[in-house]
């Protein structure tokens, strides 16, 4: 196992550490995605030999911020139970939110030519056990199909407190969240989804102050940035303005407390403060890609909130 280099950044300002002061201990966990991609005589065997070295860290969980398949590959039940048996070789929990390739994009031929909306069922029914995560020790969590009867049909949203840090999983994908507008189907399931991620997210923000959460961790599976215009980053056609651009960042801005966004679908490993305001930078939001698809490496987050910035990132490779 080799980790390479740390990346922090800093931001919080002298009159912000002090709500710091008094902290829950330090600790870790990892994140990764976009994995495994291809046939499985190619890419099983590094994404095992991956998990393997994630069990050696010994991390309290794991996220997987989906993909669990290439945009290539079959959306089969045994393509799924094949992903269902990766998860079991985590030993501590792994918490997965889905991806876009295993059921946005199953309609392509290559991909068996699936109804989306029915893999989507299938993935809820297979990953998703209320009150629990995946992994060979799953952790307690909540799901918003338990407590928010509006949504219940969300499963997939979910959210646990760890050492005063509130972690949240949206189901935000890439391909512009299936906002799709030629298929009516698909606009109408962005539409209610959407308003279930929403309204998650306002729910994060009230529990976290509730509860006197010292951050948030947000892990979802989009890039947000994919449907970006050269005026705005979230124009009216993008499936991401309303939870991102007029949710997410608003209450981040509002809040001041660290916010860390974790997300896979473009494969390139960054760790950096993208996001703006009315045009004013929030150094209060960092983003995380996880690498994914040919990079087969995950993240080692380490959180620290006595640390100008709580979040701190090493790479998790394999050996060559």
């Amino acid at each position: 196992m080799a980790m390479k280099k740390l990346y922090r950044l800093g931001w919080l300002s002298l009159g912000l550490l002090a709500a710091f002061a008094a902290q829950a201990q330090p600790f870790s966990f990892v994140a990764l995605g976009d994995l495994p991609y291809g046939d499985e005589t190619r890419a099983y065997p590094p994404y095992r030999a991956l998990i393997s070295n994630i069990n050696k860290i010994k991390p309290p969980f794991s996220i997987h911020v989906g993909d669990i398949k290439s945009g290539s590959t079959l959306c089969s039940d045994p393509e799924f139970e094949a992903q269902s048996g990766h998860f079991n070789r985590f030993d501590a929990a792994v918490v997965y939110t889905p991806g876009d390739n295993e059921w946005t994009d199953c309609h392509r031929a290559n991909n068996g030519a699936y109804e989306p909306q029915e893999r989507l069922q299938a993935l809820r029914q297979r990953f998703f056990t209320p009150g629990q995560s995946l992994g060979k020790a799953p952790l307690q969590l909540q799901n918003q199909s338990t407590v928010d009867a509006a949504h219940a049909k969300f499963i997939e949203n979910q959210r646990w407190l760890h050492q005063q840090v509130l972690f949240v999983t949206l189901h935000i994908v890439g391909s512009n969240n299936n906002f799709e507008v030629r298929d009516p189907s698909a606009v109408a399931e962005y539409f209610e989804r959407d308003k279930a991620n929403v309204a998650w997210i306002r729910d994060a923000f009230a529990l976290a102050k509730q509860s006197s959460a010292k951050a948030i961790v947000f892990a979802m599976q989009a890039d947000v940035f994919e449907s970006k215009s050269s005026l705005e980053d979230f124009p009216g056609y993008s499936g991401f303005r309303n939870s991102i651009g007029n949710t997410l960042l608003p209450l981040a801005a509002e809040s001041t407390m660290p916010v860390l966004l974790i997300h896979g679908d473009s494969h390139l490993f960054r760790f950096d403060q993208p996001f703006s305001l009315n045009k004013k930078p929030l150094k209060n939001l960092t983003r995380l890609i996880v690498p994914g698809a040919g990079d087969v490496r995950a993240v080692h987050v380490t959180v620290d909130a006595r640390e100008r910035m709580p979040f701190a990132v090493r790479l998790i490779e394999i050996e060559k």
